[in-house]
């Protein structure tokens, strides 16, 4: 017997608990015309009467009692299969994909520890770089993100930190360089910077590089955030930080306030057909508390 003949089976097996067609019809959902074109395409192809048809209904014969039998194992099997697929999506377990910009590990990967060691069953996968992971494609669950609002279709976007930028040198640097006397925008002219080495860089701040920073100033090219960050904390240069980052490091001069036009806006990114489910709720409503204790831009 082949998997097409399954609704056939089901059918049978309706008629057999309820006892009539037009009850085992209701159960089904479906006309009691197709009841009785299964259970007659049914017995036509096994050659033997599964039921002995009166007036009350439709009663088992033999065969229609091994059948009922059969069938109520399969039913059951298949009832506690759907219950521990469901439990399983209601789990937070398996692999939970995030994504992010390099510079936004040393917020992320803390909560991600501790949300993993309140959730054992969970493999984190956390992965940062420049490019833009496909959520339509399943390349990532969660997926944080800089600058304008995504725009791809069927992706929840919602805004989430708001990265302030200031101006920092190590104080290794300046025993080395010295404090200028300048300050503001003319310090552009005499400092020498760290930058990112791509000129059509999405950070805001790199647009004011771009623009006021001559390219004999710039002494140290890096091809992503977190080596900028290695190479003005060892003062190969000054450079831009997030707010967050000069305040935990006590050898950092801020050499210029933050400004509006260096903040940077994240966003929140899951696809629609992933956004409900168990797994990425909860760790976006962990991600969004934990958040709340991150420091804010000033």
């Amino acid at each position: 017997m082949s998997v097409e003949n399954w609704d056939e089976f089901r059918t049978a097996f309706q008629v057999a608990k309820m006892g009539t067609v037009s009850g085992a019809a209701q159960a089904l959902g479906v006309h009691h015309a197709t009841v009785i074109r299964h259970i007659d395409s049914l017995e036509g192809r096994l050659g033997v009467k599964l039921f002995q048809r009166h007036a009350r209904g439709y009663t088992p014969t033999e065969a229609g009692l091994d059948l009922l039998k059969v069938a109520q194992t399969t039913d059951d099997q298949f009832s506690q299969l759907v219950s521990r697929i469901k439990g399983r999506g209601e789990e937070v377990a398996g692999e939970l994909v995030v994504t992010s910009l390099p510079g936004m590990s040393g917020l992320l990967a803390p909560v991600l520890a501790e949300f993993q060691s309140e959730h054992p069953g969970l493999t984190v996968r956390y992965l940062t770089g420049e490019r833009v992971f496909r959520l339509e494609y399943g390349e990532a669950h969660v997926a944080i993100r800089a600058g304008r609002p995504p725009q791809e279709p069927d992706n929840v976007v919602q805004p989430f930190y708001h990265h302030s930028y200031a101006l920092y040198a190590h104080k290794r640097y300046l025993d080395t360089y010295g404090t200028p006397e300048v300050t503001g925008d003319d310090l552009a002219q005499v400092l020498r910077f760290v930058s990112l080495d791509d000129p059509n860089s999405r950070a805001p701040f790199m647009v004011w590089i771009n623009d006021h920073v001559p390219a004999d100033r710039i002494v140290f090219r890096t091809s992503d955030v977190e080596s900028m960050i290695q190479a003005i904390l060892a003062g190969a240069g000054v450079g831009f930080l997030p707010t967050w980052m000069g305040e935990e490091h006590e050898d950092l001069v801020e050499m210029m306030a933050p400004r509006s036009e260096w903040e940077n806006q994240n966003w929140l990114v899951t696809h629609v057909d992933l956004h409900r489910t168990p797994k990425v709720q909860a760790f976006l409503t962990y991600l969004k508390a934990r958040a709340k204790e991150w420091p804010q831009s000033r």
